[in-house]
């Protein structure tokens, strides 16, 4: 038995958006289970919205697992809401430097803590690496988001360089520039790929865009960390990861990630019982779906960034009530754009008893639950992740970044999805659903989600290159000694 204050400490730090801190927290709660202290950096505002949600005992921490906060750089706020994106992203890069170094060092003289052994830093919070550097610890990167994506924000520069952004002006957004295919793909991605199936940010008319600039300053400074720890499979996106690991340090694919922490934090291990939700989860879901058919439902969730207008949320009601199938739909509290997320009492009135809406779930059950036959997601990462996990087929509505990409990938690439369309009509989504549920692309996709499916499955079991790249990343990375816990 290793004595509390000589085992390696890992300190993990999200990015403060729930879709950055929930892979997080998984990794976090699999090297708690390998035999790290783990300290879990989450800002201020985080925190208090975690607190909210599960409850002060439940973010107390258990013994080698504890929770630290730095505050966000942002005024202070007590909204229960997803922050803004480029002031969140500005604010972190340019404040966060000082305070998440001054964190490292009050750990390194707390007593009763082991000292700092190595940071495990969002990828999008590159200035750990500097924190880590003042401490003498290696730190790693985690990109929470493809690595077709990573490959597609890497392009940016090129498409600066040739003048293809910033836009002219904002028509091209409509005219069909954004379909024109790309002359020369990025090394290790897709040949077929347009203009609009890169992260969403190069599509400016501003070149002093803060999202446009942050991904770039970001992405291009990874190669300063000791590793790159990507949520993905290698037979997923070898071509990409190969792209990735010509131009970075050591590359360890670790996905997908909610099957490798389902090997490793088993229902009995202490850290199985936190849960980093910073909403209150409505676990009626599941009782629901219990009810149901096989393979009858479709689920329908846009992450928890995604806004959109008011007459958006009516088309996808419309198109849902319409398609003649069950549904389970999360919408959040912040999910109409300046407004507050309210359905027509037509529409309640039209699908009683059919259709369930819920303000959050818990995503993974809910996927894995056989009455779900299609999931209309964003295409974040996650989700994204979570779908091909449990051999799901995906109506693809992608809203901004990288999501882009992954859903290109997604019906272009690994055919498991379908293009809902961006101008979103009622009849499209109505039409898009059924064909999904119970057409013949939705028979071929549903075919092909299986095939992915039991690839991700061997990844992640014993021997699979998942977990064999986990205990390398520890091995190689996180313990200066070399030696496994």
């Amino acid at each position: 038995m290793v004595a509390a204050d000589e085992k390696p400490h890992a300190v993990c730090l999200p990015f403060p958006a729930q879709g950055h801190i929930t892979p997080m927290m998984k990794l976090a709660k699999v090297l708690h289970c390998r035999g790290f202290h783990v300290t879990f950096v989450n800002t201020e505002y985080n925190h208090r919205r975690l607190v909210r949600s599960r409850g002060a005992g439940a973010v107390a921490g258990l013994p080698g697992f504890r929770f630290a906060t730095i505050p966000d750089g942002l005024p202070p706020s007590d909204a229960d809401a997803t922050q803004d994106p480029a002031s969140l992203c500005y604010s972190t890069m340019t404040t966060c430097l000082p305070h998440f170094t001054r964190l490292l060092e009050e750990l390194n003289r707390a007593p009763g803590l082991p000292p700092v052994t190595c940071v495990v830093a969002d990828a999008a919070m590159g200035f750990a690496v500097d924190a880590a550097k003042e401490i003498g610890a290696p730190c790693a990167l985690f990109w929470t988001a493809s690595a077709c994506g990573y490959m597609g924000y890497r392009h940016f520069r090129f498409f600066l360089d040739e003048g293809l952004s910033p836009l002219k002006d904002e028509e091209q957004l409509t005219n069909g520039f954004l379909d024109t295919p790309v002359a020369r793909p990025p090394r290790g991605m897709s040949k077929h790929m347009r203009f609009r199936d890169f992260p969403s940010f190069i599509w400016t008319t501003d070149r002093g865009e803060i999202l446009l600039n942050f991904l770039m300053h970001e992405v291009e400074r990874a190669d300063r960390a000791a590793a790159v720890i990507v949520n993905t499979f290698e037979e997923l996106e070898q071509p990409a990861l190969d792209a990735m690991r010509a131009i970075l340090p050591a590359v360890y694919t670790i996905g997908p990630l909610g099957s490798l922490a389902d090997q490793i934090v088993t229902d009995d291990a202490p850290a199985s019982a936190i849960r980093p939700s910073l909403w209150r989860e409505d676990h009626a879901c599941l009782a629901w779906l219990d009810g149901r058919e096989p393979h009858s439902v479709v689920f329908v969730n846009y992450g928890s960034i995604t806004t959109m207008s008011r007459d958006k949320l009516a088309e996808f009601a419309w198109g849902l009530a319409s398609c003649g199938y069950g549904f389970l739909w999360i919408v959040r509290p912040d999910l109409v754009r300046g407004d507050s997320a309210v359905l027509p009492r037509e529409f309640l009135e039209a699908t009683e008893g059919r259709g369930l809406l819920a303000s959050w779930c818990e995503q993974e059950a809910v996927l894995r639950h056989q009455a779900v036959g299609a999931f209309l997601t964003h295409c974040g990462w996650n989700s994204t992740m979570e779908s091909i996990s449990a051999g799901v087929p995906m109506l693809c509505w992608p809203f901004f970044a990288e999501q882009q990409t992954n859903s290109r990938y997604s019906c272009a690439e690994w055919g498991i999805g379908v293009e809902v369309g961006g101008s979103v009509r009622r009849e499209a989504v109505a039409a898009t659903i059924r064909e999904a549920m119970g057409g013949e692309q939705g028979k071929e996709m549903k075919r092909r989600a299986a095939e992915w499916m039991e690839l991700s499955a061997r990844s992640t079991r014993r021997g699979g290159r998942s977990l064999v790249n986990l205990d390398k990343l520890i091995a190689e990375v996180l313990l200066p000694s070399k030696k496994q816990v």
